[in-house]
């Protein structure tokens, strides 16, 4: 019986590639979640999780990029600065 092993990338063997994204009419967690899985290389046969393999992006016109509902009226952002106030931004 032969013996079938696992290919595991080193990290010399993968050559990145540049990909470029028109953001236009995109909705914004749709967009994120493709460029996230190009960013990891987890669009690669050869992905292995201990080695860079992901790519680079470019986002061409991420000002025009969309929401879907009322997300550009209701989404807030907020972080903590240990400061009081300016806590909280609007999307628009």
């Amino acid at each position: 019986m032969a013996v079938q092993r696992t290919y595991m990338a080193k990290p010399g063997q993968i050559e990145k590639q540049w990909h470029v994204v028109d953001a236009s009419d995109e909705v914004l967690g749709r967009l994120a979640s493709d460029i996230a899985v190009v960013l990891m290389g987890k669009h690669r046969p050869e992905y292995t999780p201990h080695v860079d393999c992901g790519d680079f992006v470019i986002v061409t016109n991420a000002d025009k990029i969309g929401m879907t509902g009322n997300k550009m009226r209701d989404r807030h952002y907020t972080w903590y600065t240990g400061y009081p106030g300016l806590r909280l931004e609007s999307y628009q």
